[in-house]
């Protein structure tokens, strides 16, 4: 592969400039000003709530709090279930499955023991000192408080220190329990709980603070904080990407987005995930990190649309990330669940519908998509038991069908269809959100990161395997089922997908000159898939000017209605090329 020289913006920030946003770095200035709000010279006894997300570094911050805010401190953990009782507790949600469970109805309250909380209320009551609450939950010893401060945390931050050992599910110490199992709890409960839980607290959290970056916490007011959010709907904006390497990973994403060279492969990188995404403001020069999925809850309405959220509530819908298999391998073959099997199965409310857009393709380059036409069911999944017995291999070629593919093209893969990018493809992944249902048939014999077999889910995917989607059909409805639906001076518009079966809908606008936009009820999701530079523009002003470069994908609240794209810099003068994504809403 060419070197190239990459302008893509790891670290993008959404600048926040107002003299209200106070900003703390670093644990001195954080306690001083929470000691400066409690007013310690008054020497009246006050509550302080330290409320926290699932997977902060407890010993850093109860050593930093401790050691700088005089009183009196009670631990959530304490007044918590046994691990015993906790495990119980999740059990069902949790399964004995090693990849999949059920989406918990559980809440915060669920995890503590009532006798242990009602005690530790009455000895709260009866404290003459000022009182600090630590820990996830914290707000539940006491429902009234003079202040309260928020740790959060990001998803994949938490997947990371769960890679390290760093720290344990919700109200257990397994730290060194298997990452696969870990993230597989949180997927299912802990999560879930942290999160409705926290929705509880928005409105009322007195300070916010970031610690993802080791004992460099950021701290900003919860009115600041919340201003932020409601800023961000306002206009155009990226998330932080994040890249992981796989088994069958490739070489693209390390010379097109500038990562690590010395690295053995990238095999996934997330532009756009806001449930594991995190957004950075800069609140005067300074960096805050959040979860992205923040912004959902605080202005849903804005951010989605109207009819969007009110069909999916507090779930972001569409999701973009790229697969990497350039000079890498395949995928797993693979199925998705149907929406009525992920509903019984798995408790989730929708399923993964998507698509693969060829960001990039070697001349070699296919997709295993659709059945052959001589497919004979009993014979294939029976095949498979046999191959992942490692008693021989699959030949994929015998039962699904292969597909060249090239730059651009677009490959719409509803639930049900066997599915598999092969090696040299560089894939722009546009899906719904459910991202974790995936039912592997066949790894193609290779072992995990770990060095042992990944799971594969064949009773999962034959129940939901669309054995009529064979040639014909997979031809005329899911390869390059591209039509024009408008032109004007400098540019086209194309519609590009998805299938009738998914509620996405795609379009993608060639153009050399400025192309208008309307949101028409929905947030938008685009991928600049050719072009080194576009600049993203509001018609009445109403929002600065936002570049993006090649590849970058970014959001487009609902709110803001109406925006233009135009090539700016290097690409001035030439044609660019954007992917944009909604929800259908019969606008």
């Amino acid at each position: 592969m060419n070197q190239v020289i990459s302008n893509y913006d790891k670290s993008p920030y959404i600048k926040i400039t107002t003299s209200e946003a106070h900003v703390q770095e670093g644990w001195e200035d954080i306690c001083t000003t929470l000691l400066e709000k409690l007013d310690v010279k008054s020497q009246q006894k006050q509550i302080v709530v330290l409320d926290c997300y699932h997977g902060v570094l407890d010993e850093e911050l109860v050593q930093q709090l401790t050691a700088q805010l005089p009183g009196v401190f009670y631990y959530s953990k304490e007044c918590m279930l046994a691990e015993a009782a906790i495990r119980s507790l999740v059990y069902p949600d949790v399964t004995d499955d090693e990849v999949f469970g059920y989406l918990t109805r559980l809440e915060m309250i669920n995890f503590f023991d009532t006798d242990k909380l009602q005690q530790a209320r009455r000895k709260i009551a009866n404290e003459e000192k000022t009182v600090y609450i630590y820990g996830p939950g914290a707000s539940l010893l006491a429902p009234r408080s003079d202040l309260l401060i928020y740790f959060d945390m990001p998803r994949w931050e938490i997947q990371l220190r769960f890679r390290a050992n760093e720290i344990g599910n919700l109200g257990l110490a397994n730290h060194t329990q298997k990452t696969s199992l870990q993230y597989k709890q949180a997927f299912f409960v802990d999560w879930r709980v942290c999160d409705r839980h926290k929705k509880t607290l928005m409105q009322n959290w007195d300070f916010i603070i970031d610690t993802t970056v080791r004992q460099q916490p950021v701290m900003v007011s919860g009115a600041a904080y919340s201003g932020a959010l409601q800023y961000a709907v306002t206009r155009p904006f990226r998330l932080v990407p994040f890249f992981d390497p796989g088994p069958w990973g490739g070489q693209w994403i390390k010379e097109y987005c500038d990562m690590d060279r010395s690295e053995k492969n990238y095999a996934w990188g997330f532009d756009c995930v806001p449930e594991e995404n995190s957004l950075l403001f800069a609140f005067n020069g300074i960096i805050f990190e959040t979860p992205a999925i923040n912004l959902v809850f605080a202005a849903g309405r804005k951010l989605l649309g109207e009819p969007v959220q009110a069909r999916f509530g507090d779930e972001f819908p569409i999701r973009f990330d790229f697969l990497d298999t350039m000079d890498g391998g395949n995928l797993s073959l693979q199925v998705h669940p149907t929406t009525e099997y992920i509903q019984q199965h798995f408790g989730m409310p929708y399923t993964q519908d998507e698509s693969y857009y060829m960001l990039d393709a070697a001349e070699d380059a296919s997709v295993y998509l659709g059945f052959r036409d001589d497919i004979d069911p009993e014979k294939m999944i029976a095949a498979l038991h046999h191959a992942n017995k490692g008693a021989g291999n699959f030949d994929a070629d015998v039962f699904a069908a292969k597909w060249p593919v090239k730059k651009h093209d677009h490959v719409l893969i509803p639930a049900g269809t066997i599915h598999c990018s092969g090696k040299n493809t560089m894939v722009l992944e546009i899906s719904a959100t459910p991202y974790i249902f995936t039912f592997k048939l066949w790894d193609w014999g290779r072992m995990g990161s770990d060095g042992k077999p990944r799971p594969i889910n064949i009773e999962h995917g034959k129940n939901v395997l669309d054995w009529n989607r064979r040639t014909a059909f997979t031809k005329s409805e899911l390869i390059n089922a591209i039509t024009l639906v408008a032109a004007g001076d400098g540019w086209k518009e194309e519609r590009t997908g998805l299938h009738e079966r998914e509620f996405i809908e795609t379009r993608r606008h060639w153009f050399t000159k400025t192309v208008l936009h309307e949101t028409s009820g929905s947030v938008h999701v685009l991928n600049l898939v050719e072009g080194r530079e576009v600049i993203v523009e509001s018609p009445d002003g109403s929002f600065d000017p936002f570049i993006v470069h090649y590849a970058e994908t970014f959001v487009v609240p609902a709110q803001v209605k109406s925006y233009t794209i135009r090539p700016h810099g290097e690409s001035e003068g030439m044609e660019c090329a954007t992917v944009k994504a909604y929800v259908r809403t019969g606008n």
